[in-house]
């Protein structure tokens, strides 16, 4: 069971989720995180990570590192992004397989499902349809690696691989480089950038239609644990984790830019793709064992951009 003492490796411990797995442990109490930094582990490196696990033995895996970007990285680098994902995916799961970890928890995405999909995206709707094209190398990583947690536990009859489902996470630590960052840290990043350079405006990718759901990291943080304390209650694999409101990228455009103080005009090109037209995500699975989401998405936008002012120079790297 999960304790205080448990053995806890966070994969990716400097990202966006794996840092708010980090605070959130550290401030309950959790004496024995396991962190190693990308130089120091490579997780695309079988034997290495081999030898990590066999000198480590940690009860509990967070498996929050991969390669993550938004539309435009990910049509400028598709092998790239299933390469890695589908290489840190197969060497982590096997290797905590062989030393017999309690549990693993595998972080898939909304863009996992159809692009034309029923709002809310319930969990049954996985494999009805085809992603969305703009992400798709990253799509079919992240459903392989449910796949194989679920190919996992149904061969050796436990639920030991938790496979669960963010929508699209923001918070501390998130990447705020314009080109590679997801919308919103990247939205933040330029309209920064705007204010500071004292430009009338900014013009931002598409039609500013399509719907987005976010969650804080910090509440992803907080499901996952809340999930790995359950006892005696199973649940459903995989498992939705989403704030339950959705916003369209013209609202989370317009919200950004007030929390950054940048009041000049946003021009829109519909001349770039837009991406699935909703993502929202049916969260009742795991609603239903007692979780709610604590952080609005305005509390949540000034959190987020409080941090990234506290980087100071070079923060957008």
């Amino acid at each position: 069971m999960l304790s205080k003492n448990s053995r806890i490796y966070i994969a990716g411990h400097t990202g966006l989720i794996g840092s708010a797995f980090d605070r959130v442990l550290a401030k309950d109490g959790y004496r024995n995180l396991i962190k190693r930094s990308h130089g120091e582990l490579e997780l695309t490196d079988g034997p290495a990570v081999d030898q990590f696990f066999e000198a480590e033995k940690p009860d509990f895996v967070i498996l929050s590192a991969g390669k993550v970007g938004g539309i435009q990285q990910n049509q400028a680098t598709p092998a790239t992004f299933i390469d890695t994902n589908l290489s840190i995916q197969l060497n982590v799961l096997k290797a905590a397989h062989h030393v017999g970890v309690e549990r693993l928890v595998l972080f898939g995405s909304s863009c996992m499902y159809p692009r034309e999909c029923p709002q809310p995206m319930p969990e049954t709707a996985l494999l009805t349809g085809p992603p969305e094209p703009t992400s798709l190398p990253y799509a079919i990583s992240k459903l392989a690696g449910v796949q194989l947690c679920l190919a996992y536990n149904k061969q050796y009859g436990s639920q030991r691989f938790i496979p669960v489902i963010p929508n699209s996470a923001y918070g501390p630590n998130d990447n705020f480089n314009a080109d590679a960052g997801h919308v919103l840290s990247a939205l933040m990043s330029r309209f920064h950038k705007a204010k500071e350079s004292g430009s009338q405006s900014v013009t931002v990718w598409g039609t500013g239609t399509p719907r987005r759901e976010f969650i804080h990291s910090q509440d992803i943080a907080k499901a996952v644990l809340h999930l790995l304390s359950m006892t005696g209650q199973a649940i459903e694999l995989p498992v939705n984790i989403g704030s339950g409101t959705d916003y369209s990228i013209r609202e989370v455009a317009e919200a950004i830019a007030q929390t950054v103080g940048y009041d000049g005009a946003l021009e829109w090109d519909n001349s770039k793709p837009d991406g699935a037209p909703r993502k929202l995500l049916d969260s009742e699975r795991l609603r239903t064992t007692g979780w709610a989401p604590s952080v609005d998405f305005e509390a949540g936008l000034a959190d987020t951009y409080d941090w990234f002012m506290s980087q100071g120079p070079g923060r957008e790297e």
